[in-house]
């Protein structure tokens, strides 16, 4: 793999990941860019102690464009877009209307009142394109494009977690209008936070409860678990396997793990990274084929799901197992699951279809 680090025109670093060492990348941006500042905060909810970020900066980006306008595809043809190059493999660069940046640091004062607690919204957001391609997916990527995502994604959280006041990178991917994704060019982003997410630190909470009552870790016994009753269990590599979570909240619903526990995706072995993109790309094509066989009508639309990467914070992480999560709001041919009151007003789920259900519907979409 060759990294190569450039800069857009209004200063945002631009970072192509090539198969080919190589390969060069000496395109310059050539648009006449202004700067843009990111006035983001975070807040803390004193009734729950959850941060929120405020980043009313972003009412006024890029919506919906046209195919050939698309900022995420390279710059050919005379139209110039985010990515200056004629072609490229993998490309990561900091988002123009980031929900977190660093220099909020410098615009936004805090405040230590228990009621009113605030900071700045110090951190830092990008985007990844998976590929050049518009009109394909992560589902239609080479092994060998896969797993030059994974590379790419380790080096982001390696950098960025390394970054200071940096508590948790978050890599995951939006896919599908129905989701809410507004650029229909194959994409995910990373978060660098500046605070552990709520989700990760209710995992950790129940992890450290698991391990004073037990003296095991939580996602190792969950893991075993699964596999000496597969029930739940979509594949099982030698190095990865892909369940069903037993209290699953979506309609269909996959975790993905690797066999042995480790912190961060920086902490895989090379046989783990070899083995990662055949089983992911597996999931994912099984995911498109959901709504359309074994009795289902035809369902022209791609399945629209969220990938996303668990992974320990910088601090009191050491009982969090990576793992992906992967899951689709769609509950069968032309409907969706919305969030219903009990769901979005109270966080309690209630899930339409059957765990033992949703695995037995993946392993039968396998080819």
């Amino acid at each position: 793999m060759k990294k190569t680090t450039t800069k857009l025109a209004d200063g945002r670093e631009l970072i192509y990941f090539d198969a080919d060492d190589s390969a060069a990348r000496d395109s310059t941006d050539l648009r006449p860019l202004e700067p843009t500042t990111a006035l983001s905060e975070i807040r803390r909810d004193p009734a729950t102690g959850d941060w929120v970020t405020i980043a009313a900066h972003r009412q006024g980006r890029i919506y919906h464009p046209p195919a050939d306008e698309c900022p995420l595809c390279p710059s050919r043809d005379g139209r110039r877009s985010e990515i200056p190059a004629p072609d490229y493999d993998v490309a990561v660069f900091e988002n123009r209307f980031p929900s977190l940046a660093s220099e909020a640091a410098a615009h936004v004062t805090g405040s230590d009142d228990p009621l009113q607690t605030r900071a700045p919204g110090a951190g830092r957001c990008e985007v990844v394109c998976f590929t050049a391609d518009h009109g394909a997916s992560f589902a239609d990527l080479t092994e060998a494009k896969a797993r030059l995502v994974l590379e790419a994604w380790t080096d982001r959280t390696a950098e960025l977690s390394a970054l200071p006041g940096v508590q948790q990178v978050f890599c995951f991917e939006n896919r599908g209008a129905e989701i809410g994704v507004t650029l229909a060019h194959p994409h995910g982003q990373i978060y660098a936070f500046p605070f552990v997410a709520p989700r990760t630190t209710k995992m950790i909470g129940a992890a450290e409860a698991h391990r004073a009552r037990t003296g095991r870790n939580l996602f190792e016994d969950l893991l075993a678990a699964e596999l000496a009753d597969p029930v739940r269990v979509v594949i099982a590599g030698e190095h990865w396997t892909a369940f069903v979570p037993y209290a699953a909240r979506w309609p269909y619903e996959v975790h993905l793990y690797p066999n042995r526990r480790v912190a961060d995706l920086t902490r895989l072995t090379a046989a783990e990274r070899a083995e990662f993109p055949r089983v992911y790309l597996e999931l994912l094509r099984r995911f498109d084929r959901l709504f359309t066989e074994a009795g289902h009508n035809a369902q022209a639309a791609p399945t629209p799901y969220i990938a996303a990467w668990h992974q320990a914070p910088a601090l009191r992480g050491e009982e969090l197992a990576l793992h992906l999560e992967l899951f689709t709001i769609r509950r069968t041919v032309g409907k969706l699951k919305f969030l219903a009151g009990v769901e979005s007003g109270m966080d309690a789920f209630v899930n339409d279809v059957s765990p033992e259900a949703a695995a037995q519907r993946l392993r039968e979409v396998a080819r």
